[in-house]
């Protein structure tokens, strides 16, 4: 006889929530669907769990071994088939799955990680649109306006949105008698479910107006285009968002917009390397300037030119910092740093002249 603790790997004294646990473990292992699913063990985890989470079949289990089920058969939560052996079945159990709104939301939590594409919800309110926008590094310092248009469903003009004529009348909805919403029952392989659904021919009004309005079909919207000024703010990051409330959708029959989210996006600078805040330009540099302490010419993001003296003790392993010449803080004051990267270059070829300034430099600095 199967030993219903042992297959979902529990102990005796488990919680309803520990063979609860065990057993959405299990189930997504073993299932069939999956490559490495196995049904014979997945019958037996379904068998084990109906009787462990059944307090009343869990407790003859526990004291005989064994469940007598009303019909006669003995050791098997499911009934009988048509042929007379052991039948394959599920009992629902909705603490198991936690606090779904619908069936589809049920199988998105069994069935992850199968491969199953869910199902996008369907909702009156406008759906959301992103359009991206790319900026210079310049633009991102100093801040920008762009005129953004873009193809989108707008509200139906003719008929304000409603998708009928203001002045018409209504009819009771024959599908729904009223009531705006209808029942649905599906059979799964979680046995049959009931689900409450907005009625499709009046979308949950409960009425059918007598006159639709023929621009829009009904419903409130048509395509058309949008245009929205966008001012971009100074310091605004790669790839960061931002929102235009009721600049999406429009909705149906007169519900709200969806929202626009625009995606900035920064050019790469030939000059300069953002890093966060901070911007890092690389300057070549001669030796023979630095030896003689001479200002070196660095450009910033402002379009100015600092004249920056590299100090005698300065370690060229390590990057000069010019504070508050980066990128302003978004929303905020002050600016980052600039970072100054030095690269020394060296002459191709020496002189004998310059060989010798150079040894009897070595011989003074020593």
């Amino acid at each position: 006889m199967n030993d219903y603790y042992k297959i979902l790997g529990i102990n005796k004294n488990a919680s309803e929530e520990e063979v609860k646990k065990a057993f959405r473990k299990l189930a997504h292992q073993y299932h069939p669907d999956k490559k490495s699913g196995d049904e014979k063990k997945f019958k037996e985890i379904n068998e084990a769990y109906q009787i462990l989470s059944d307090k009343q079949k869990r407790a003859q289990y526990d004291r005989f071994g064994k469940v007598f089920n009303a019909g006669g058969g003995e050791g098997w939560p499911f009934g009988f088939s048509a042929g007379g052996g052991p039948g394959f079945g599920f009992e629902f159990d909705p603490e198991m799955f936690g606090d779904f709104t619908d069936v589809g939301d049920i199988f998105d939590a069994f069935f992850e990680g199968l491969g199953v594409k869910q199902k996008r919800r369907t909702y009156r309110r406008g759906s959301d649109v992103e359009q991206v926008v790319e900026i210079n590094l310049e633009e991102a310092f100093r801040s920008a306006e762009k005129n953004l248009k873009y193809r989108v469903s707008v509200r139906c003009e003719k008929c304000g949105g409603l998708g009928h004529d203001p002045k018409t009348k209504f009819t009771q909805c024959s599908v729904c008698a009223g009531r705006g919403e209808i029942k649905e029952t599906r059979n799964t392989f979680f046995g049959s479910f009931t689900q409450v659904k907005t009625c499709a021919k009046c979308f949950g009004s409960g009425q059918i107006p007598e006159k639709t309005c023929d621009a829009c079909r009904g419903t409130g919207k048509i395509s058309g285009e949008r245009g929205v000024k966008v001012e971009i703010r100074p310091g605004v990051s790669d790839n960061q968002i931002i929102q235009v409330k009721g600049g999406g959708e429009a909705g149906e029959r007169g519900t709200e917009a969806g929202d626009l989210y625009i995606r900035i996006k920064i050019k790469p600078h030939p000059v300069f390397e953002r890093r966060g805040d901070d911007l890092l330009v690389k300057k070549e540099v001669k030796l023979i300037d630095l030896l003689l302490g001479r200002k070196i010419e660095i450009p910033t993001i402002s379009g100015n030119k600092l004249q920056v003296e590299v100090p005698a003790d300065f370690d060229l392993k390590n990057n000069l910092r010019i504070p508050a010449e980066g990128m302003p803080h978004f929303g905020a004051f002050g600016r980052g740093d600039l970072i100054v990267e030095l690269k020394i270059k060296t002459p191709k070829k020496l002189s004998e002249k310059l060989k010798n300034l150079l040894e009897n430099l070595e011989n003074e600095t020593e």
